[in-house]
C-alpha cells in the first residue's frame, strides 16, 4: 500500500512549486513548438513552391529530431546533470528559432526544425524528471502534471502568436497566403512565428542557469553535503537521512548490475521500462494529435467555415488547458492508475461515436458532410475526447513517466519511453491522411478507438499505482 502523504511546510511547498514551475517552461517549448508550425505551413509550401508531400516532411521531420534530442538526454542528463541537460535543450530551440526564422530553402528549413525538434526532446525528458526529483511525494504527481500544463499552454500561446501576425501581416498577391505578408520591421509574418520562440527560449535558459542540480544525481556522483543542502531549501526536516535513503537506493541498484542498464530478461528489457514506452506509445496511437493537427476536415463536417478555424481552434485550446487543470487537482487524491482508466473509457466512448458519426457520411475528401443530427455526435465526440485525454492521459502518463522507474535508470528509461512516444506521434501524424484517404474516417476513428480501449486494459494489467511512494521504492 503506498503511503499517506504527508503534511508539507509552507517554505517546502513554496520552493518546490516555484523550481518546477521554472522547470515546466521546457513543457511550454514543447507545447509551443508543436503547434507554431501550423500557422507557417501554407506560407512555407508557398515562398519554396514545395509539394504537398514535402511540406508535410518540413513540417513533421522536426518530431524525429525530437526522438533523437530524447534519446541522447538520458545520457546528457546522467553525465552532466538535470539543469546542464536543460541548458542544452535551451540553446538548441534558441538557435532553432533564429535559423527557421532567417531559412532560405526548404532544406535550411528542415535542418533547424530537426534541431530545434532536438530540444524539444531534451526538455520532454528532462523535464518530467527534474521535476519528480525535486518534488516531495505528497504533491510530486501535482506538480510532475505542470508539464502537460505547460504543453497546453504553449499550445495556446502559439495559437496566439500565430493570429497575431497573420492580422498585422501586410498584402499579398491574389491567392497566396496571408502570413507571407510582412509583418514588423518588414519580415514576413510565418518568420516571425518562428522568430518569437526565441523568448521563452532565453526563459528556459535563465532557468536552467539558476536551477540547483537534482539531489538524487548529486547523491549518484558523491556530493552528498550538496544533496543535503538541496534538500534543506526544498524545506526537508532529515535532509541527511533523506541522502542516505537516496544513497541505499542506488546501491541497491549497483548490486544488482543494474544501476545503469534497461537491460533484462523480458524482449531485452527490464519490464518496468516496457510499461513506460507502452504507456507512451498509447499516449500517441489513441489519435490526440489528429485532434490539433488535421481537424479541418471535422470541423468543415459539421458546419464550420474556413473562417470559423481560429475560433473552434481556440475552443479547443482552452478546453485543453481547463481539463489538465482538473487534472492536477485530482492526481495525488484519487491516483494515477484511476485517473487512466477513466480517460480511456471516455476516449473509447467517444472515438467510438466519431466513427460511428463517419459512417453517415456523405461527399469525399474534404468535402466531407454529415448530415442532421451526425454532425453535433461527431462534434461532441471530438470535444468529449479531448476533455477525456486531457484529464487523464495527457497529464498522468508524464507524472509516471516520471516518477515509475528505479532511480539508477531514471533518465535512461525516461528518455528511451521519450523517443517511443515521439515516434509514435510522427507515425500517427504522417499516417493519417493516407488512412483517411484508402480506409476513410470511420475506420481511422475506429482504429483510434480500439487503441483507446486496450490503453485501459493495459492500464489495468500492468500500470502499479505510484501515488504517496516515495521515489527510491520504486522498482520493478
Amino acid at each position: 500500500m503506498p503511503e499517506q502523504p504527508t503534511t508539507l511546510t509552507s517554505s517546502q511547498h513554496r520552493r518546490a512549486v516555484v523550481l518546477a514551475v521554472s522547470a515546466a517552461v521546457g513543457g511550454f517549448l514543447f507545447g509551443f513548438d508543436s503547434s507554431v508550425v501550423n500557422g507557417a505551413v501554407d506560407a512555407i509550401q508557398h515562398e519554396f513552391d514545395l509539394s504537398s508531400s514535402v511540406t508535410g516532411f518540413a513540417v513533421a521531420v522536426a518530431l524525429l529530431g525530437c526522438a533523437l534530442g530524447a534519446w541522447l538526454a538520458g545520457r546528457a542528463a546522467d553525465r552532466w546533470g538535470r539543469p546542464r541537460a536543460m541548458l542544452l535543450g535551451a540553446v538548441l530551440f534558441l538557435v532553432s528559432s533564429v535559423g527557421a526564422a532567417f531559412a532560405f530553402a526548404v532544406w535550411d528549413l528542415v535542418l533547424w526544425r530537426v534541431v530545434g525538434g532536438m530540444g524539444i526532446g531534451v526538455a520532454s525528458v528532462i523535464t518530467p524528471a527534474y521535476i519528480s526529483e525535486i518534488s516531495p511525494s505528497a504533491v510530486r504527481g501535482r506538480l510532475a502534471s505542470l508539464q502537460q500544463l505547460a504543453i497546453t499552454l504553449g499550445i495556446f500561446a502559439a495559437l496566439l502568436s500565430d493570429q497575431l501576425f497573420a492580422t498585422t501581416a501586410g498584402a499579398v498577391d491574389e491567392g497566396a497566403p496571408i502570413a507571407l505578408g510582412a509583418s514588423l520591421f518588414g519580415l514576413d509574418a510565418w518568420r516571425w512565428m518562428f522568430l518569437v520562440a526565441v523568448v521563452p527560449s532565453v526563459v528556459y535558459l535563465v532557468v536552467a542557469l539558476r536551477a540547483p542540480e537534482s539531489p538524487r544525481h548529486l547523491v549518484a556522483t558523491g556530493r552528498r553535503e550538496e544533496a543535503a543542502e538541496v534538500l534543506r531549501s526544498l524545506g526537508t526536516q532529515d535532509a541527511e537521512d533523506r541522502v542516505e535513503q537516496i544513497a541505499r537506493a542506488l546501491e541497491s541498484d549497483r548490486e544488482k548490475q543494474q544501476r545503469s542498464t534497461l537491460r533484462g530478461g523480458r524482449f531485452g528489457l527490464r519490464p518496468v521500462v516496457w510499461v513506460g514506452v507502452t504507456l507512451s506509445v498509447f499516449q500517441q496511437f489513441v489519435g490526440i494529435n489528429v485532434i490539433f493537427y488535421y481537424s479541418t476536415t471535422l470541423w468543415r463536417s459539421v458546419g464550420f467555415d474556413d473562417s470559423d478555424a481560429f475560433l473552434v481552434s481556440t475552443i479547443t485550446a482552452v478546453t485543453n488547458v481547463v481539463v489538465t487543470l482538473v487534472a492536477i487537482a485530482l492526481v495525488d487524491k484519487v491516483g494515477r492508475r484511476p485517473l487512466l482508466l477513466v480517460g480511456s473509457a471516455g476516449m473509447t466512448v467517444s472515438l467510438a461515436a466519431m466513427a460511428l458519426a463517419f459512417t453517415q457520411a456523405t461527399g469525399s475528401g474534404d468535402d466531407v458532410s454529415l448530415p442532421g443530427a451526425w454532425g453535433t455526435v461527431a462534434l461532441v465526440g471530438a470535444n468529449l475526447f479531448v476533455v477525456s485525454f486531457g484529464a487523464s492521459w495527457g497529464p498522468v502518463v508524464w507524472v509516471l513517466l516520471g516518477e515509475m522507474f528505479p532511480g539508477g535508470i531514471r533518465a535512461a528509461a525516461l528518455a528511451l519511453a521519450t523517443a517511443a512516444q515521439w515516434i509514435a506521434n510522427f507515425t500517427v501524424t504522417v499516417s493519417f491522411p493516407p488512412m483517411s484517404a484508402d480506409l476513410g474516417l470511420p475506420v481511422v476513428y475506429g482504429v483510434y478507438g480500439a487503441m483507446a480501449l486496450l490503453s485501459g486494459l493495459f492500464v489495468w494489467k500492468f500500470v502499479a499505482e505510484t501515488r504517496g511512494k516515495e521515489l527510491e521504492d520504486m522498482t520493478d
